[in-house]
């Protein structure tokens, strides 16, 4: 029995697909991109400004990672973003929540743009810092959920894949917007008025990006599955039938989903942040190198992974996503101990080399992710289901990932341990997806009730290359 009407709209030219995919896309895409801007751009300013101007200590390193205990704060919200937002997106749409998290999102960085620092009111400084780290981490923790969600339950089973990474381009288009507009200010400015003003004007562009991204989401129709999700049960609700809360299902029928989630954005979400946030610590405090050769050396890497994960989402449509998630993970497991040392060269081009590697791994895991996630959970709990995994992952993950690096750093003096921890990361990845159903091709207005075999409908097994162990 399907949740889906039986007149769904489809692109008469691509069977399964919405006539407004392409917009669809590019709503989600451009929401999250500037989302993620807005996340990234604290991360950024943790490594080369907050420490001074925020959490002055005498030594670079320890304000370094307090900064970065902020910065995880962020990350501390974004669970709970993620049950509020995904009850209500499964209650009362995605649309509606995907424009709030963006109001919340802009309107915390572009207060961030305006804070006084430690110098003018003392230990006020942090604490609002702090509060709006927050508010940016609980718009994050509701974003990332609707903004794929939206695109996979417009999207073709077949195309899925495709069409749902590029949601996820959005955060390497974020990080390339932010590293961008800090590189272009760092090569403008000194180091005295880039410490003094310069760093607020990446803040306070995020308000004319967010009034962007508002009139494109405004644009954009709801999902026609989630449509048919609740107009049936709204028709259960007239019979008497009562619907619990999408959290407690969620716990009651898919904790064992919710745990694959997590272990599949475990190494992916931790590589990111070394390979990015930490990055900028190592480059600048470990091997005295300007800031602008990390910077740019995140430039160029961030463009080529922006390109390349619609890529492997493409090839996560004709392999399945398990086969490309796990190259991203044993590749990443083995470029660990690369990577530390062709930064330790100090080479521009060999730092480059080796952070845009470390990215074309780390979107081989990421790609796939938007699809995988969305196709483990009923249409009725899908946005709770993928938001709290991911948003729980990023708690144990990504969270942690700059501290635990910057701590190790400056314990041992050598990123022998942090190589060891990145690898270690990566093979809990391929572990967890090594144990994982392949769900590539599975009819999303379909529930895991109505087709116990958990296949998907337009492919029998052997087509579709399920594992079912």
């Amino acid at each position: 029995m399907s949740d889906a009407p039986a007149t769904a709209p489809t692109d008469p030219t691509t069977p399964g697909r919405s006539p407004g995919i392409a917009r669809i896309v590019s709503a989600s895409l451009i929401g999250t991109t500037i989302e993620w801007y807005d996340f990234f751009l604290y991360g950024s300013a943790a490594a080369l400004v907050f420490n001074t101007l925020f959490f002055p200590t005498a030594d670079p390193l320890v304000g370094t990672l307090i900064a970065f205990i902020t910065y995880a704060i962020g990350f501390a919200a974004r669970p709970i973003g993620g049950v509020v937002f995904g009850h209500f997106g499964d209650k009362i749409g995605r649309k509606k929540l995907l424009v709030i998290s963006l109001l919340m999102m802009g309107g915390a960085t572009f207060a961030m743009g305006l804070l006084p620092t430690y110098d003018s009111i003392g230990i006020g400084a942090p604490i609002l810092l702090t509060v709006l780290r927050l508010v940016q981490g609980f718009a994050l923790g509701g974003e990332w959920g609707g903004a794929v969600l939206i695109v996979s339950e417009h999207g073709g089973d077949k195309q899925r894949g495709f069409w749902a990474s590029w949601p996820q381009a959005g955060a390497p288009g974020g990080n390339l917007l932010a590293t961008g507009v800090l590189a272009l200010l760092a090569a403008v400015q000194s180091e005295e008025d880039f410490t003094a003003w310069g760093w607020r004007i990446p803040f306070l562009l995020s308000g004319v990006l967010v009034l962007l991204g508002l009139w494109i989401r405004i644009s954009v129709s709801e999902s026609p599955v989630f449509l048919a999700a609740q107009a049936k049960a709204q028709a259960e609700a007239a019979r008497g039938i009562k619907q619990k809360p999408p959290v407690v299902e969620v716990f009651r029928r898919s904790w064992r989903e919710v745990l694959t989630a997590i272990g599949t954005r475990f190494g992916e979400n931790i590589s990111y942040y070394v390979l990015t946030a930490f990055l900028l610590v190592y480059v600048t405090n470990h091997l005295d190198l300007p800031k602008s050769t990390a910077l740019n050396a995140v430039l160029i890497a961030s463009a080529v992974h922006f390109i390349t994960i619609p890529l492997w989402g493409a090839l996560s449509d004709r392999i399945g996503r398990r086969p490309v998630t796990l190259i991203g993970s044993v590749g990443m497991a083995l470029w660990a101990f690369a990577f530390f040392a062709l930064l330790d060269s100090k080479s521009f081009a060999v730092i480059t080399l080796a952070v845009t590697v470390g990215l074309l791994l780390h979107g081989a895991m990421y790609g796939p992710q938007a699809a995988f996630i969305s196709e483990m959970f009923d249409t009725k709990v899908r946005y709770s289901g993928a938001s709290m995994g991911s948003q729980l992952a990023s708690i144990v993950a990504g969270a942690l990932a700059p501290i635990i690096a910057v701590e190790l750093l400056k314990e041992y003096d050598s990123a022998t341990p942090v190589a060891l921890y990145l690898c270690l990361a990566a093979v809990v990845t391929t572990v967890t997806v090594a144990l994982a159903r392949e769900t590539r091709g599975r009819d999303l207005s379909v529930s895991m009730a109505d087709d116990p075999t958990d296949l998907p409908r337009t492919e029998t097994p052997a087509a579709a290359g399920i594992d079912r162990a």
